[in-house]
């Protein structure tokens, strides 16, 4: 074993069906099936102890058919259905493996060893050593260098010399000995009457499948027959038996973190389960695991954390500060509202594996004395709110808001870690600094549910005894200084990536805060009217849903929609689930609604259902009862292409094209002597094509101010630009948009509602007259292939791990991301730095005007009403200026009472 614990992975699968197939018939005293899920749990917990593992998961197959299906529909046809006996145990086993602490996958559309193959590669990309415990021989494919395979049933390991030995050829040509002796489990066709020895010589002799099959005229013989017969389906039999290595999972080898086991399922499971000696075990182990539990980590850096409680502690600590370069600084607070949120306490690190916590509002019975809290914070007051003091934080928009509501304007934000680790890799990891510890230092680090509890037994921060408080709060400010010294050279040393961050994303934090903490008034008696309308038109539509249905049912419920559309009305089924079911996906129903009116009701009811509950229900409940105004939090480390998202409410997805949403937006208003107005930029990420491609006909276009579909509808159409009809401008707004978006000419076809060939024959024309935007898309994806990411006109990077898969889906995919993200992360690039900017001039200037909202390209201000006029104008110039294209940057901008009148 290597000094590393592996990334274990376990075929859940292959062991539930050996384990029901081998063990007795085990049954509780109810008569329940459960020696599978006692087999499965006991290698489990023999895997655990063998290689102690800090990454692990269990894969099972999903339900339903996989993508081996589509390529072949006989495939595992001859496999019998589940025994009932063995699918009575799957959700139980399912239960015990999450209660172990064993973080578990079902992946739909695939099979476990899919899943199990894709790990194993990104394991062995991050440097893990990497066991697979299987009974399945398929998966000696995976062994390599750094790759095992260990079956705990048979107490076998097995690495590349294992594979020879016990297959007789090596594992890179595994694959080609499946396909040719077939599998009459799965029913993979191999070649008839050849068995593993027959195999094993023709690729002795031949190398490789492709070998044999260049070479089938020189096998003589009967077998040569067959081998001669079964040419045309050994290609299909060895992709049905060759594992995908490059799935798109939503989970990386680094996040698949052993966790603590949830001891009170544990007991309720295996009470149930009467698993009588495990339950003895657990309890009798409980006090010896707490014991343990307080022990240090094994291998964990050494620390040195302090917990501040006297006045000479903390003038020791802020002399330390003062002096300091750069210090870590994090907050403990009552609240993730921050707009509520108060200080239980502070931490800080100036050198890595030294941090001092200072607790200043614990108040459970028996707490220490403190200093006090409002004195205290008085004295750090000067430190927090000097620029010349540079602090580092993780999120440290969070903690400046927070410490607004103690009369504190934190200043000298100079490094984020979050913000470093975004910039540097949207797409690398989640960046909560648990995972970034994990991902970058290999350390696991305290989280907060092992200091508070969770659930309902979660006690507030304020409730943590000291003891227990100072190791968690200084680790969090002593990992933000490491991760820090780990990322903050890879940055500086990539010279568009550290723009990105210098320029863009650091000085984006306090404008940010500063919207937050201003918030958008909102009309609640007008939200509650259009809330009590909504419920009577949704009352109208299910009466004549239930006409059309000919009967009741539940609109909400997929399962009765399904029955009634598919097996009552027997409407064409589109597309089915993974499960086999006939689909009710948005899309489908989408379709289904053209011509058929029960499909567009339900669709219907959907929409007003989520725009009830949403927002003209939520967002009076959100009013903040100090400012009257809504709050929301805006994210610039989620969406990976640079956009900001909002959250607590979400107020970028209001729905602006329906009667509906735009009334909600008129609930969002100015206060009395103020106004609302609003900016927005016109065809961005058009205007960014035209630019990037350079392609002269779009630059003409827009450097003369005309209407870019109409300009278009004559190119395509070949039509004078006063000659375009209203149709024809749809069909080239379709595709100018849906271009940038890597819309097919199936996706325009359906949009338009037109035949494929006639969608396909609108792009020809228009890549004809646009040549230099073909030439972009098509060098795009070159550089994109080479390099592995794509770039904005700033310099952010986006990766596309995908862009060179095999699975030809997977990397279209990918490659349509690489012709969008430049466009939409430039925009969004563009306007944090129209942002920034009109941030700057308001304060310089002290003109009467907060911004409030960011949408996408639009930025919302509230402007006292004698300074409207001033700052549209000046609002336009700045959103402007905020970048040099080859064509105008133009913004439209508009004043109302309401954000809806604004636009």
């Amino acid at each position: 074993m290597s000094k590393t614990p592996p990334l274990v992975l376990v075929d859940g699968s292959s062991y539930l069906y050996r384990a029901f197939h081998a063990l007795p018939p085990l049954t509780n005293s109810r008569g329940e099936p459960t020696g599978a899920v006692y087999g499965v749990a006991n290698m489990l917990r023999k895997l655990l102890k063998d290689y102690a593992p800090e990454h692990v998961v269990v894969v099972f197959d999903a339900k339903g058919k996989t993508f081996r299906d589509e390529m072949y529909a006989e495939y595992k046809a001859n496999r019998p259905p589940m025994p009932d006996e063995l699918a009575a145990q799957v959700e139980p086993l399912h239960q015990v493996v999450q209660a172990m602490g064993l973080p578990m996958l079902v992946v739909p559309g695939v099979e476990a060893d899919d899943v199990i193959a894709t790990l194993a590669r990104e394991g062995r990309e991050h440097g893990l050593e990497v066991v697979i415990s299987t009974g399945d021989k398929d998966m000696a494919q995976l062994v390599e260098p750094g790759v095992t395979l260990v079956n705990t049933m048979t107490d076998t390991k097995m690495d590349a010399e294992g594979v020879k030995e016990k297959f007789g050829v090596a594992p890179e040509q595994i694959v080609d000995y499946l396909a040719l002796i077939g599998d009459t489990v799965d029913n993979v066709p191999g070649v008839d009457k050849v068995g593993p020895k027959t195999a094993v010589k023709w690729l002795e002799a031949y190398g490789s499948l492709d070998g044999i099959m260049e070479h089938a005229e020189e096998i003589k013989g009967k077998v040569g027959e067959n081998l001669r017969a079964a040419l045309g389906h050994l290609p299909l039999s060895r992709e049905l038996v060759t594992v995908r290595r490059d799935l798109e999972l939503d989970v990386t080898p680094e996040s698949l973190r052993l966790g603590e086991p949830d001891r009170e399922t544990l007991r309720a499971l295996f009470s149930r389960l009467e698993f009588r000696t495990w339950l003895k075990e657990l309890e009798s182990g409980e006090e010896q695991a707490q014991a343990a539990s307080d022990d240090p980590t094994p291998g964990q850096p050494a620390q040195a954390y302090e917990t501040i409680l006297d006045e000479k502690a903390l003038a020791a600590w802020m002399k330390r500060l003062e002096t300091a370069e750069l210090f870590a600084f994090d907050t403990e607070t009552t609240s993730l509202d921050y707009m509520q949120a108060q200080v239980v306490g502070v931490s800080f690190a100036v050198k890595t594996g030294e941090a001092a916590y200072l607790p200043l509002a614990h108040d459970y019975a028996d707490a220490p004395q403190q200093l006090d809290r409002d004195e205290t914070l008085k004295r750090l007051k000067p430190l927090l709110e000097s620029a010349r003091h540079k602090k580092l934080g993780h999120h440290l928009k969070y903690d400046r808001n927070v410490l607004l509501n103690h009369g504190i304007e934190l200043n000298g934000i100079e490094h984020d870690t979050m913000l470093e680790s975004y910039v540097l890799n949207s797409t690398a990891s989640r960046h909560d600094m648990d995972s970034l510890a994990q991902k970058y230092l290999d350390y696991r680090t305290t989280h907060y549910e092992e200091v508070a509890g969770k659930g309902a037994k979660q006690i507030p921060f304020s409730q943590v005894r000291i003891e227990d408080a100072t190791p968690y709060a200084a680790e969090d400010a002593d990992i933000t200084l490491r991760l820090h010294e780990h990322l903050w050279p890879q940055l500086s040393a990539a010279e568009g990536q550290c723009r990105v961050y210098r320029e863009i994303e650091m000085p984006l934090v306090p404008v940010l805060s500063r919207m937050e903490r201003t918030g958008v008034k909102v009309d609640a008696e007008r939200l509650f009217a259009q809330s009590h309308e909504l419920a009577e038109r949704m009352g109208q539509i299910e009466r004549e849903a239930h006409e059309v249905a000919g009967g009741a049912f539940n609109l909400g419920s997929p399962k009765q929609i399904q029955e009634i559309l598919y097996e009552r009305q027997k409407l064409p089924v589109l597309r089915k689930t993974p499960k086999g079911q006939p689909s009710t996906a948005e899309d489908v129903l989408e379709q289904l609604a053209l011509d058929y009116p029960l499909p567009k009701l339900i669709l219907e009811h959907r929409s007003l259902s989520k725009l009830k509950s949403t927002y003209t229900d939520k967002l009076p409940e959100r009013i903040d009862p100090d400012t009257g105004r809504v709050h929301t939090s805006y994210h610039q480390a989620v969406a990976s292409t640079g956009r900001l998202s909002s959250s607590d409410p979400n107020l970028q997805n209001i729905p602006i094209r329906t009667e509906e949403g735009r009334r909600i937006r008129q609930a969002f208003v100015a206060p009395s002597g103020r106004r609302l107005v609003a900016a927005d930029y016109s065809q961005i990420e058009l205007r960014i094509m035209a630019h990037l491609s350079g392609d002269a006909g779009l630059l003409r276009a827009f450097a003369e101010g005309q209407d870019i579909h109409r300009a278009t509808a004559a190119e395509v159409f070949g039509v004078g630009l006063d000659q375009v009809s209203g149709e024809q401008r749809r069909a080239a707004k379709a595709i100018n948009f849906g271009l940038i978006y890597g819309m097919s000419a199936f996706g325009l076809a359906r949009q338009l509602g037109i035949e494929r060939g006639d969608a396909q024959d609108y792009v020809d024309r228009y890549f004809a007259r646009y040549p230099g935007v073909k030439d972009y898309m098509e060098s795009t994806r070159e550089k994109a292939r080479d390099l592995g990411y794509v770039e904005t006109l700033f310099g952010r990077r986006l990766y596309l791990p995908d862009i060179n898969a095999r699975n030809g889906q997977i990397r279209a995919q990918a490659e349509r991301v690489a012709i969008n993200a430049p466009m939409q992360g430039t925009a969004a690039d563009i306007i944090k730095r129209a942002m920034i900017q009109v941030d700057q001039w308001i304060r310089e200037s002290r003109i009467p005007a907060v911004m409030i909202l960011q949408v996408h390209d639009e930025l919302v201000l509230e402007v006292d009403e004698d300074a409207v006029d001033k700052v549209r104008e000046e609002l336009c110039v700045r959103m402007s200026q905020a970048a040099e294209l080859k064509v105008p940057l133009v913004v439209e901008a508009g004043v109302g009472d309401n954000w809806d009148d604004a636009h």
